[in-house]
């Protein structure tokens, strides 16, 4: 959509909401804020184990953001809204690109954290990791993101390594009647929304909605335009129905298209030798649709089939790339007497791709599809119902590059009260190689050499690239202190091996890509291994009816090693060095007289230690206005103490980081 039609269609959204609200009499709102803290510590979740469990009986590092979280944050991306996960690691490259991990590895393409929407991957199997542009969620669509630190191979499968982020939408049945929201502001220049839900006759539910939005360009180092700005438009639809008095159904699809802008340096011409930085524009689209069919036999039985399939294109001047993915996914869940539940499953995942060949980077294969075959089974047996449970799990899977892998997990829940909760768990996970990994080629850099012969520095994948493995040892405690305080705390230390390091190969003479000309190699390899340790914690605190606290705070340490064989000088110092020691969050929801309601959030990042980025405070407010039931304003404020500051300037960059603007924007939503 043009900046000129965003901006026409959030005036005319604003003017008509205005009319309409001067012919009504408000009404009190909804209060977002009446849970309880042990409402909140009994929210049921889903992302642990695949079956409902209460949030306090997870023996995991979970957390959950909730719709209020949402609604109360101000943020309009779901990068931002991760912002406040104890132990996540988010930095912003540029306005469209963003390096989110847990527990370390944190990078551009960070290749250890799985992400999911409603069940459906959006982990690349080309570039090992999350195009972050193109994962627009209506916010107000979402129920609540699921967030655990630490793996979770044992049910969702490899790349479930370091994390999983579990986004979950509303049903239809709660988005009925419809709603439209209109922004704009110093940055997003101009936002929009639109949903509609309705009822198929009396057993079913749906909702359709579309969304777009113009963002603006950041800065770079030396005050010029990153020209790195942001547009997309996305559409889709979902329904539910209820088939019988046992079976359900869901169908949800949507379809995407965008471009951002970004600053790349690479190789313009061999001959002569040329790089130079230049302004690209990254296009991407896709579509998806999935459907899920639940059966509960009894309520000690029930089981679900999912399947889906999805296609990505995306690509600018000097890249481009397609991927096709279908899924299907079985589970059955029961109980067996009072002691034992059982949950176990079957899944299949065809991947296929294709790449286009330029100067920049080619593939060989330039075409790879991959199957993924697998199974899992998880057993929670009860020592001493309601006191002591063990779970035991694996997962076992095969996948195109390196066969058969299993990836057990042990975990143990102690609650000595009912307000108390120790756990302590021990996992394998695998992250699996990807077409970059095995077969990629990265032309960095031309020089000229002697008698004029140029001289090209590439990156080689590795048909034998090994799977990276790592054991994880976990501890917690989670405790309600009173109806007023909530903690969770854990600790965790994870050691890793195989990891993928850039070995050096020998010189030789090319030619091709022409002219000839002297070949200075680097080829993936699995020589480092290293380890990990840190504790996590937050809390909730009810200070008074209207006003809830939660603070946060993260510590993490990483050391990795060069194996013997290995002659990688810089991947493992560079990685270290790319993640903060320490991180901070303080968030503050306060409820005021008349509706209003004023939410500020504090988030403390320490410093990079290579390349240096000093650390820094990022400080958001939102001040909302709940006019009526069917009106509400908002006016928010981001990254208020800074004009500019630097987030992230990692190793494996494709794009020059730009610097991170402050900025504002105004609200409006209508509900009719």
């Amino acid at each position: 959509m043009k900046p000129v039609l965003l901006r026409v269609v959030a005036i005319e959204s604003v003017l008509s909401a205005l009319t309409f609200l001067a012919a009504q009499t408000p009404s009190p709102p909804a209060d977002l804020t009446t849970l309880k803290i042990e409402d909140l510590m009994n929210i049921d979740v889903t992302s642990a184990s695949k079956k409902e469990q209460k949030l306090s009986k997870v023996p995991a590092a979970i957390f959950v953001i909730t719709q209020e979280d949402i609604h109360r944050s101000g943020a309009t991306n779901i990068p931002d809204l991760l912002r406040m996960v104890p132990g996540l690691d988010v930095a912003q490259i540029n306005p469209s690109i963003w390096a989110i991990s847990a527990r370390g590895f944190n990078g551009e393409y960070s290749n250890k954290l799985l992400v999911l929407i409603d069940g459906r991957t959006v982990y690349t199997p080309i570039f090992s990791g999350v195009f972050w542009d193109a994962q627009d969620v209506p916010l107000d669509s979402i129920g609540r993101i699921e967030v655990i630190r630490g793996p979770g191979a044992t049910v969702w499968g490899t790349n479930a390594v370091n994390g999983v982020i579990n986004i979950i939408t509303k049903s239809a049945e709660e988005t009925q009647s419809a709603i439209a929201t209109a922004a704009g502001g110093t940055l997003e220049h101009g936002a929009g929304m639109v949903r509609y839900g309705g009822k198929i006759g009396s057993r079913g539910t749906y909702r359709v909605f579309a969304d777009s939005f113009e963002m603006g360009h950041f800065l770079t180092p030396d005050n010029q335009s990153g020209k790195d700005d942001w547009y997309l438009f996305h559409g889709g639809f979902r329904a539910d129905a209820n088939l019988s008095s046992k079976d359900s159904l869901t169908l949800e699809g949507e379809a995407v298209r965008g471009n951002a802008g970004e600053m790349a340096t690479t190789i313009v011409s061999l001959l002569p030798p040329v790089n130079a930085t230049l302004a690209l524009r990254d296009r991407f689209s896709g579509w998806n649709i999935l459907a899920r069919w639940k059966r509960v036999q009894s309520p000690n039985s029930e089981t679900s089939l999912q399947v889906y399939f999805d296609r990505s294109n995306r690509g600018d001047t000097t890249y481009g790339i397609g991927l096709n993915t279908f899924d299907i996914d079985f589970q059955h869940h029961v109980r067996w007497g009072q002691r034992q539940d059982f949950v176990w499953g079957l899944g299949y995942r065809l991947s296929s791709d294709d790449t286009a060949a330029t100067l920049r980077v080619s593939f060989n294969p330039p075409d790879l599809a991959t199957q993924i075959f697998s199974s899992f089974v998880q057993d929670e047996i009860a020592i001493r119902p309601d006191r002591l449970y063990v779970s035991l799990g694996t997962k076992l899977q095969h996948d195109y590059f390196n066969g058969i892998n299993l990836q057990p997990n042990a975990r143990i829940t102690w609650t000595p009260k009912d307000r108390d909760m120790f756990w302590a768990a021990i996992s394998g996970a695998r992250r699996t190689p990807s077409h970059i990994d095995t077969a990629v080629r990265v032309n960095y850099a031309a020089f000229p050499g002697p008698d004029n012969l140029p001289i090209l520095i590439s990156l080689f994948g590795n048909p034998d690239q090994k799977n990276e493995r790592l054991t994880a040892i976990e501890a917690g405690f989670r405790k309600e202190l009173s109806e007023r305080l909530s903690f969770d705390s854990t600790a965790f230390f994870n050691q890793y091996r195989d990891l993928s390091s850039e070995e050096p190969g020998s010189t030789r003479l090319e030619a091709d890509p022409p002219p000839v000309h002297l070949l200075l190699p680097e080829y993936f390899a699995n020589l480092l291994h290293g380890e990990t340790h840190g504790i996590e914690m937050f809390a909730n605190v009810k200070l008074a009816s209207q006003w809830t606290l939660s603070p946060g705070y993260s510590f993490l340490t990483m050391h990795l090693h060069r194996d013997a064989a290995s002659l990688d000088l810089t991947s493992g110092p560079e990685t270290e060095g790319g993640i903060p020691n320490q991180q901070a969050q303080l968030r503050s929801q306060v409820n005021l007289p008349w509706h209003w309601q004023w939410t500020t959030s504090a988030y403390f990042v320490g410093r990079l230690a290579a390349p240096k980025i000093p650390s820094y405070t990022r400080l958001d407010t939102n001040l909302a206005w709940q006019l009526s039931d069917r009106i509400s304003l908002g006016l928010v404020g981001q990254n208020l103490l800074r004009n500019l500051h630097q987030e992230y300037a990692g190793p494996d960059l494709t794009v020059l980081p730009s610097l991170i603007r402050r900025s504002a924007y105004a609200k409006i939503t209508w509900r009719f």
